[in-house]
This record gives structure tokens, C-alpha cells and sequence, in this order.
């Protein structure tokens, strides 16, 4: 292996630890390695698969609130144009979610297969500068008097090597090497053994985009590739069989028309396998200068769709905090908020996967009780729905604030329109801080001298006076009902450096 600019093999001296080394290509370590280099911050993503595009994808949707995301990097659109947009989301019998009335530019879910995710982040992380490194398995990590942080290699031919860096991000899922390197636990426990998937054509196409249904010991679901094959998911309660039992077509007919009522006429399957559902979150999603996202630091089952949309948040969070740190506008304090904001949210989303799961099986007289009052208030309460819908989408999460900050600080920030016919996703694609004044503002052309490469000044399309300062990642770091331009610029200078 030679030595590249990113960082030094096998002893290459590296003068400048301001890079960071991102493990795993999925859709976490794509984007946030995106991110970094888009910002100027030397980046590589080493990954021990082959470069190649699979279509073995898990994953199936993107919900409002990752398309949010995608839409402040110029992606969303895109997407939407290869997906499928649903605007109604059942996750068992009698509880369907609603979602066609979300506040955001995307009142509804887009059925996409995981690898057309990954193909445009991919994109986007090349165009960027993205070092990638294929066939390069990580072996071990240590974290370095110097404040650095050296990482063992194995690469495509077998041989040793290290690189090193300022920081390192393990996105390599829920086997990763990089939390087993820095000896971080992953409690939980099994939940679902023995779920089936299959990759099919049918004879008979489904009545809904997305079909999924639980019926007494059964649960399926079905979901377009949109090549003509169908991704099922099933599993059978009274079948708790290892990973590498045998898996043929019929039984996972059987298992979709028990749950379905139907098998759609399923053959030709190109690919067949079984897996099982684990809840799992680390206690730390930092040690030092290493971080977990993505299925590295939570897994959780299926239900709900919010596995990669959880890590695509993970990585939206991490990555500005780390280019602000590299290029010396904020301090290093800034990366703890990495785990105070973004592990309560995957540990509610832990819950709420897991109880959906539970409720979709309910067999016992009292939970098939508690999911009928469940589905009842989800359809006749509207705080009820709104909380629902706002956890399973994303976009009802709102980070902790400081004691007595204002009432907005931590909110999540709509796609608002700003004056000139624009719109707050598309100033944020730069990657900056927006601070968005009222139209009138008399301070607001001055404020931003000196840090237009990071900070965008914006005024509001209608009559609102407040100000506020939003994040790169779409959440309000300040906000103030009569700000002037002394107390805007003190905290411009405390959060945009």
C-alpha cells in the first residue's frame, strides 16, 4: 500500500492530523464522509468489501425527515424521482400511519431500495474528493499520545498497513471492528429469530406499493425493487431456526400466505437467506477520538422502516460538528453533543421499533387489549397520531437545550421560505450555519462579514421577527424574539466561530 495525502502507511509521517478516516460504505459512512469532504476535511472510507453495487438491500425507505436531509445536499429530489412516494404507512392490522399531512416539504415515505441510496451518496462522495479504499479491512485501531488515532489495515493483497488520522467514525455495522477495537459493549438481546428473505417475482402484483400484515403466528412483507423482482420479509413464530438452516421458496410462501392471505403467485427467487432481529445500543457513541454510528452503535428490528433513516441522522449530526472542530471554528467540547442528542434518539427508537413488533404479534388477550386501544387513539387522537407519526418519521425529534434558552433552541427547522422565492434547505447546502432575520431587519447585511464560507444570511418570505440561527443539520442552535446585532454577533461568534 502507498502513502496517499489522507493520513501514513506503515510509518509515513503525517504532519497534519486535521483528516478523518470513515470505516463501512453504507449509507451512514457515505454521507457523513460526503459531508466532511464537501467541507474541505480530508477524508477516507475504507471499506473491506469490493467496490461494486449490490442489490441484497435491506433497507426500503426514506422518511420525511432523512429526505429533509437529503434535500439540503441537492439528493431529495433525485430520490424521489426513483422511488416511490407512499403517504400512508401500515405497520399491522387495523394501524395504518397517516402521514399525508406532516409539516415538511415531503408529507410522505419514498419505497427505495437501500443500494439507490447508496449509489447517489456514493455520487456525491466522489464529486466531493472521498478517498475510498476497497478491500481494506480494518484490524485494529489505537489512540495515540500525539492526539491522533492509528489504524491497522489489512489490504486487497493481504499486506499490513496503518493509516492515520484526527478523528475515526466506525459505520461498519452491527459486526463492527471498530467498536470491538476501542472495547465498547453492545447489550441487547435477540428479539425475532429465524426471518426469511427472498428476493421474487410475482404473478399477481399486490394492491398496495407496500404490503405487511401480522395474522396469528405470521408476519409478511413485500416491497418493490422496481426491476421486477420483490423484496419479502417474513417470519413464523412456532419456526425459531439458526441463520444457516436451509431456506427454500415454499416456505416462505407458506409464511406470506398465513400472513397475507396470499403468496402472489411468488417464484424465480434470484436470492434466499435468513437473519435474525437484534435491539442493541451501545452505551457510548464516543470514546475519545472514535465514534459509532449507523447499525455500528444501535440496531433494532425492521418495523417502521427507521434503520437507515436513524443512521443517515447520525451521520447529518456527527459530520458538521467534526468539520467545525478540524477547521478550528468551534472547540472540541462540541463533539460531546454528538451523544447527548443522538443516543436518547436511538434509544426511543429502539422502543418504538421493538413495541410495534410486539404489538403486530400481540397472541395474549391483554396485548391484542393494548393494541386495539393503541390503534384507536392513533386514529381518533390527534396528539396521540401527531407523536407517532412524528417518531417513526423523524421530524417530532428535537435535541435537549440549555436551561433557559429560548423556546425554539433544539427544534427541528421546516423547509420555511425565505424572501427572493428561496427556501432554508437550499441555503443550507453549503453546508453552513443560515441565520434568518426578519425582512426589515436594519443590522442583518453586516452581520455575516467575514463568514460567508460558513454561515448564510437569510430573511423571512413573511412578517416573523425571530431570529433565528440554524444548524447545518437543520436544528435551531439559537433563536431570539427582538435580537440585535451586539447580542447576534456574540453568539454568532460562540457557535459559528
Amino acid at each position: 500500500m502507498n502513502s496517499t495525502p489522507n493520513g501514513a502507511l506503515n510509518g509515513t509521517p503525517n504532519s497534519t492530523l486535521r483528516t478523518v478516516i470513515v470505516v463501512g460504505s453504507g449509507p451512514t459512512g457515505l454521507l457523513l464522509a460526503g459531508d466532511l469532504a464537501a467541507a474541505g476535511v480530508p477524508v477516507t472510507l475504507v471499506e473491506k468489501r469490493p467496490r461494486r453495487v449490490s442489490n441484497l438491500s435491506r433497507a426500503f425507505v426514506l422518511h420525511a425527515r432523512t429526505l429533509e436531509q437529503l434535500d439540503a445536499r441537492d439528493l431529495a429530489d433525485e430520490l424521489e424521482a426513483v422511488g416511490r412516494p407512499l403517504d400512508r404507512l401500515r405497520l399491522f392490522d387495523g394501524l395504518a400511519l397517516d402521514i399525508s399531512t406532516l409539516p415538511s416539504r415531503f408529507p410522505h415515505l419514498i419505497v427505495i431500495p437501500q443500494y439507490e441510496v447508496e449509489k447517489a451518496l456514493e455520487r456525491r462522495a466522489v464529486r466531493a474528493g472521498v478517498e475510498f479504499r476497497h478491500e481494506t479491512e480494518v484490524t485494529g485501531l489505537t489512540q495515540t499520545a500525539d492526539g491522533g488515532v492509528t489504524v491497522e489495515v489489512r489490504g486487497p493483497g493481504g499486506e499490513p498497513g496503518t493509516l492515520r488520522a484526527a478523528y475515526v467514525v466506525g459505520a461498519d455495522g452491527m459486526r463492527s471492528t471498530v467498536r470491538e477495537a476501542i472495547g465498547l459493549p453492545f447489550p441487547g438481546r435477540s428479539v425475532i429469530r429465524s426471518v426469511v428473505l427472498a428476493d421474487v417475482r410475482l404473478a399477481e402484483q399486490p394492491e398496495a406499493l407496500m404490503t405487511a400484515d401480522a395474522v396469528g403466528d405470521a408476519f409478511a412483507f413485500l416491497a418493490p425493487f422496481g426491476d421486477g423482482y420483490h423484496r419479502v420479509i417474513g417470519w413464523h413464530r412456532g419456526r425459531n431456526l439458526p441463520d444457516d438452516a436451509p431456506l427454500d421458496l415454499e416456505e416462505i410462501k407458506e409464511i406470506t400466505r398465513l400472513a397475507l392471505g396470499r403468496d402472489f403467485g411468488m417464484h424465480d427467487a434470484r436470492w434466499m437467506s435468513r437473519f435474525h432481529s437484534d435491539e442493541r445500543q451501545v452505551p457510548a457513541y464516543r470514546v475519545g477520538r472514535v465514534f459509532l454510528a449507523g447499525d455500528a452503535a444501535h440496531v433494532h428490528t425492521p418495523a417502521g422502516g427507521q434503520g437507515m433513516n436513524t443512521g443517515l441522522q447520525d451521520a447529518a449530526n456527527l459530520s458538521w460538528k467534526l468539520a467545525a472542530v478540524l477547521h478550528g471554528h468551534a472547540a472540541p467540547g462540541l463533539l460531546d453533543t454528538y451523544q447527548s442528542e443522538r443516543h436518547p434518539v436511538g434509544r426511543s427508537v429502539l422502543r418504538s421499533s421493538g413495541g410495534i413488533v410486539r404489538l403486530a404479534m400481540a397472541k395474549h388477550p391483554w396485548t391484542l387489549a393494548l393494541r386495539a386501544v393503541l390503534t384507536g387513539a392513533v386514529d381518533h387522537v390527534g396528539p396521540v397520531r401527531r407523536r407517532v407519526v412524528g417518531k417513526v418519521t423523524g421530524v417530532g425529534y428535537r435535541y435537549p437545550a440549555p436551561r433557559g434558552a429560548h423556546r425554539l433552541t433544539g427544534v427541528r427547522v421546516p423547509d420555511v421560505a425565505l424572501t427572493d422565492g428561496g427556501r432554508l434547505h437550499e441555503a443550507l447546502r453549503g453546508g453552513r450555519f443560515v441565520l434568518i432575520t426578519a425582512r426589515a431587519c436594519p443590522w442583518a447585511d453586516g452581520v455575516g462579514a467575514g463568514r460567508e464560507d460558513r454561515l448564510a444570511v437569510e430573511r423571512w418570505a413573511g412578517d416573523r421577527r425571530t431570529t433565528l440561527l440554524v444548524r447545518p443539520d437543520g436544528y435551531v442552535a439559537w433563536a431570539a424574539d427582538d435580537a440585535d446585532a451586539r447580542e447576534t454577533e456574540t453568539v454568532l461568534a460562540a457557535h459559528v466561530g
